[in-house]
């Protein structure tokens, strides 16, 4: 699956990808939302008003990120990756320094802006451009860094929280992003990991597709029946995370077993993740992404289905399996169906969609709640949702470009 001689000649840009990924963990709501408590508790703010506060951050960050992710095509990898650490660094200083409501829009954006945003854009990028025959493989090692801060850093978080202020996390967190800049800058130093694709001979063109610019990307069909699927991990996930609070009360859980159950989420999305690149290498994700939401669904159905203690570790291997496989297809997608030229004004679009749909669902689940709505409720209308999406998916045309080329 993954042969010594791919890991020694390209440990560098592997690691770098692995590392953006995993910093970015604190722009990421699986750790943003540990603190929503402690948050609405200091600025007496209800869970709606919180999630609207977030929402209104994301979108506003969704926006930018449609312009500043373009940046990873223009400026050299070295210098994207030190200035989108300043800027995760520099707001992680501005949340222990935040004194209310409105204050909180904008430390919610430049959170997602260069932790969500711009961190895991600039890492999966690379190793998607970077990449052609082995490019599931590749996105595979930068995603375990998602399921690293996933597995490791809410289980760190709720411990430290036991014993410091909640502000003092952030303080740690900025000091740990600055101290990381020279190392990746290291990593991709002497041209490692710069826009030059790596790929055996006559395999190229199978693992990626007819370059595209990003005009004619929008006016593809094939992205917009694929676009429901493609939004769906990032609302309900960031949805239901967000809100894990109000699950925990709601079902009478505990804080401490709920945060623990994180490991079984890593470790599930960790051996997902390591199954899917081969698969993606071998089939491509664009003939995979069909099955994408089958575990998302029967993570929100198993969410309904009751209260009991089982339900949170089937819950979190479910939802670690949708993960897994959402952080390779879609490191991998673009490229497949709309070539690596314009990769990043490409991923930029996609990823900005779906942080969209990550700020939407947090005052929508938010207000829901405000008005009575259960969690069950919410957790059966997303399992329909990942069914009317995967419809869709399975009605996508191939894009306009590839099926002209193949009539000539």
């Amino acid at each position: 699956m993954f042969t010594i001689a791919f890991l020694r000649n390209h440990w560098r840009e592997l690691l770098f990808g692995f590392a953006m990924c995993f910093l970015s963990s604190f722009g990421q709501t699986f750790v943003i939302s540990l603190f929503g408590g402690e948050i609405r508790a200091e600025f007496g703010i209800t869970e709606g008003e919180l999630g609207s506060i977030y929402s209104i951050g994301t979108i506003a960050s969704a926006a930018v990120l449609v312009w500043s992710g373009r940046l990873v095509d223009h400026l050299r990898l070295r210098d994207m990756s030190a200035l989108v650490l300043s800027g995760l660094a520099i707001t992680c200083i501005a949340m222990v320094l935040l004194t209310g409501p409105l204050m909180l829009v904008f430390v919610v954006f430049g959170l997602r802006q260069f932790g969500q945003g711009l961190a895991s854009h600039t890492g999966v990028t690379a190793a998607a451009r970077r990449f052609a025959a082995e490019r599931g493989r590749a996105v595979t090692i930068a995603a375990l860094g998602y399921t690293a801060g996933e597995a490791l850093l809410p289980v760190s978080i709720v411990a430290v929280m036991t014993v410091s202020g909640w502000r003092n996390i952030w303080l740690m967190a900025a000091a740990l992003l600055f101290a990381a800049i020279p190392a990746i800058r290291w990593l991709i130093g002497h041209g490692h990991g710069e826009p030059q694709a790596v790929a055996a001979a006559g395999t190229r063109r199978i693992a990626t597709g007819i370059d595209h610019t990003s005009a004619e990307v929008l006016a593809e069909p094939s992205l917009w029946l694929r676009m429901p699927a493609i939004m769906a991990p990032s609302f309900i996930y960031t949805g239901l995370i967000f809100h894990q609070i109000s699950i925990v009360e709601a079902k009478g859980w505990l804080l401490t077993h709920w945060a623990g159950s994180y490991l079984i989420f890593g470790t599930a999305t960790a051996c997902t993740v390591i199954a899917a690149g081969p698969l993606v290498d071998r089939f491509t994700s664009r003939r995979l992404i069909k099955f994408l939401l089958l575990p998302l669904m029967l993570s929100c159905m198993v969410l309904w289905y009751g209260n009991a203690g089982w339900i949170i570790p089937v819950f979190m291997v479910m939802m670690g399996v949708s993960a897994g496989l959402a952080q390779v297809m879609f490191g991998a997608v673009w490229a497949e169906l709309f070539g690596v030229k314009h990769l990043g004004a490409i991923r930029a679009l996609a990823q900005a969609a779906m942080v969209f749909s990550s700020g939407l669902a947090p005052a929508a689940m938010g207000l829901a709640m405000d008005r009575g709505a259960s969690i069950e409720t919410i957790s059966l209308s997303c399992a329909l949702y990942c069914i009317g999406a995967s419809a869709l998916v399975l009605v996508a045309p191939a894009p306009r470009k590839e099926a002209l080329e193949s009539e000539m």
